[in-house]
């Protein structure tokens, strides 16, 4: 029998990632349904299991632990662990790793990419030309564009992610404010003490703290009527900070002018209420899915195990 460590994964990781796991682990077996149970576990490795590397919001239910006997560590690929059960963890001993700064400049990056194309209408434009409907030269066929010039900018969650996302957004000549648990001493921004506060202070409010119980729905109908028509609500963190269903009510009756996603409350998102919206910019969750964060995520993940 192999004596490395005997792992499960949980995540569609690429053959390169896998491969970087089995340099010292044995990967026993892959759990193929988004919220496992004991009956994914694969048939006749219960009892080697030692550590499961997967996502945070793939997560891990005290069931789950029961059923593995010997599991000491939950690795997160990634920065979240919002549906990772941690008092029963802590009851069973069994650690819980995440990478907290491994993907952040690459997240930053992204949120840079889609607060521009909700705000500059980049979507609905390709598609208007791809439709063949550019037949003349009409100003303002969007809309009054604000641009970021002179704007403001509300951070929620000033953490890994946040700081290099504010690094980012400074060269657009942008006013800075950020809402998050305690005040930091390392920023000169105005700080916010809640989301409400800061909705009604930004034009632009970009959700990039750490989803758990405690904020879910934290962007709710009352923060993006704060926001405001001319408001735009970009999210990479996790989908469950957002309420899907009042952010479509509020694109689809001009509350706020627009917004962008990255993540959603359920992957892959199968809804049916946010496709019709032309002010809602959409991506599939890959953020940090770059050459340069994969490569950081794969070699923290490896320490942790």
């Amino acid at each position: 029998m192999s004596q490395r460590p005997a792992i499960l994964t949980g995540f569609h990781f690429t053959k390169a990632t896998l491969a970087a796991f089995e340099e010292r682990c044995e990967i026993v077996g892959r759990m193929e349904n988004p919220q496992p149970t004991p009956k994914d576990i694969p048939p006749g490795v219960a009892d080697r299991v030692q550590a499961i590397v997967s996502t945070g919001s793939v997560g891990l239910s005290e069931a789950m632990m029961a059923a593995l006997p010997r599991l000491s560590l939950f690795c997160c690929y990634g920065t979240g662990y919002e549906r990772i059960d941690l008092a029963a963890a802590r009851r069973r001993n069994i650690m819980v790793t995440h990478g907290a700064d491994a993907n952040a400049p690459d997240v930053a990056e992204m949120a840079v990419a889609i607060l521009l194309a909700s705000t500059r209408r980049v979507v609905r434009a390709d598609k208007m030309i791809r439709r063949g409907d550019w037949t003349k030269r009409i100003p303002n066929r969007f809309g009054a564009i604000a641009g970021l010039t002179g704007g403001k900018v509300g951070i929620l969650g000033l953490g890994a992610i946040g700081l290099e996302f504010a690094k980012r957004i400074k060269g657009f000549d942008v006013q800075i404010g950020y809402c998050n648990r305690n005040r930091r001493t390392d920023v000169d921004y105005p700080y916010f003490s809640n989301v409400m506060e800061l909705a009604h202070w930004a034009d632009y409010l970009i959700v990039c703290l750490r989803s758990d119980a405690s904020n879910k729905h934290i962007i709710n109908a009352e923060v993006l009527k704060a926001l405001g028509p001319r408001g735009h609500l970009v999210n990479i963190s996790r989908g469950w900070a957002v309420d899907e269903a009042a952010l479509a009510d509020a694109l689809r009756h001009g509350v706020i002018e627009g917004a962008a996603l990255d993540v959603f409350d359920e992957e892959p998102y199968e809804g049916t209420e946010l496709l019709p919206l032309d002010n809602l910019v959409m991506t599939p969750h890959f953020g940090g899915g770059t050459e340069h964060a994969q490569r950081r995520m794969n070699a923290l993940v490896r320490r942790n195990l």
